[in-house]
């Protein structure tokens, strides 16, 4: 093993992102939690408080720093919670031990989420808070739990749907376009790091790919074209 090229992969990759745009995500994430907080407060809660979730925090890093991930998208947020909070109530209702209830939660979530297509990080934070306050959901009821979730990961989207698109018109959700192939040959092309560089610094917000793995994308992608 290159012990240089070891420690020099610990080292932080190219960074796009203007500063303008950093601190507009990071506003715009302190900005909603702030919200997202005080409408739970107000909101009737029939007896039982309606919670905020820690997983939510990590969710305004994807929704408002990466937008456009696949992971920031409406059905992982909604979904992907709502699942993993299923998965963590169960296993801190019928695992005894708190750290192999923990365990299973984070990994059952992971499955399950991987198999619906709804993988989203905060998920797992979800299904583990479930199972840390397993005795205070007990005393609510399951069904206090699903409602909570629901109520975070709905209100959390209704937020993000306003705030990007306050932000950047038209930045959220992720549009899926379907576009024309170009001609044969078109994209036969001297395509080099800096390249990438440049296009990555188009885009708004962070990009779940970095440059090395697009080029290599490129690079296989060529091949297989070349082949057929």
């Amino acid at each position: 093993m290159n012990l240089d090229n070891w420690f020099s992969s610990f080292k932080p990759g190219f960074d796009p992102i203007p500063l303008t745009e950093k601190f507009r995500s990071s506003a715009a994430a302190m900005f909603s939690v702030w919200l997202l907080a005080e409408v739970l407060h107000f909101l009737p809660d029939g007896g039982h408080p309606l919670i905020l979730f820690a997983s939510m925090a990590a969710a305004s890093v994807l929704l408002y720093a990466a937008p456009h991930s696949p992971m920031a998208q409406p059905w992982p947020l909604l979904v992907g919670n709502l699942l993993s909070g299923a998965v963590g109530w169960w296993c801190g209702m019928f695992i005894p031990d708190p750290v192999i209830a923990a365990s299973c939660a984070v990994g059952l979530s992971v499955f399950v989420m991987h198999l619906t297509h709804s993988l989203h990080p905060p998920g797992a934070a979800t299904a583990m808070i479930m199972v840390l306050y397993t005795a205070q959901i007990q005393h609510y009821g399951w069904l206090w739990a699903g409602v909570a979730v629901l109520v975070n990961a709905l209100l959390s989207l209704l937020l993000a749907l306003v705030i990007n698109n306050l932000i950047h018109a038209g930045r959220y959700p992720l549009r899926h376009h379907h576009l024309t192939p170009p001609p044969a040959g078109a994209l036969s092309c001297n395509l080099v790091q800096a390249d990438i560089e440049w296009a990555l610094g188009k885009m708004e917000g962070v990009t779940d790919v970095g440059e090395q793995d697009l080029l290599e994308i490129y690079r296989l992608a060529s091949e297989h074209a070349r082949r057929k």
